[in-house]
Formats: C-alpha cells, sequence, structure tokens
C-alpha cells in the first residue's frame, strides 16, 4: 500500500509539471490554460491527500504498538 501511495504521488506529480507547462499566464481562465489549471489544482489535492494518508498511516502505527 505504501508503494501504491508513492507512484500516486509521482504520477501526481508529473502532472503537475506537465500541465504547468501548458499554462498561459496572461489568460490564465481562457482555452486550454483553464483546463491546464484545473489540472494542476487537482494534482495538488491528489499529492496533499496522499501526504496526509501517509502520515495518519504512520501514526496508526504507532498507537499500536502502545
Amino acid at each position: 500500500m505504501k508503494y501504491f501511495i508513492y507512484v500516486l504521488i509521482v504520477i501526481a506529480a508529473a502532472l503537475v509539471i506537465y500541465n504547468g507547462t501548458h499554462l498561459d499566464f496572461n489568460n490564465l481562465l481562457v482555452g486550454d490554460s483553464k483546463t491546464a489549471l484545473i489540472g494542476v489544482f487537482c494534482s495538488a489535492c491528489v499529492i496533499l491527500l496522499m501526504w496526509i494518508l501517509l502520515i495518519s498511516k504512520s501514526i496508526q502505527k504507532k498507537n499500536r504498538g502502545k
């Protein structure tokens, strides 16, 4: 499970980079740039949620040891 989460984080980071290259900073909310911006935000959310999941798993493991 841990490695699957790391793979998801790497894929999401790659998508952030890929979508970041498609951003037009002069017109962020027009055309393909809007789609890329949504992709960047969604991928960032996935990274954040997976990071929170990893932290909660490590806390759960420590609490079981007590």
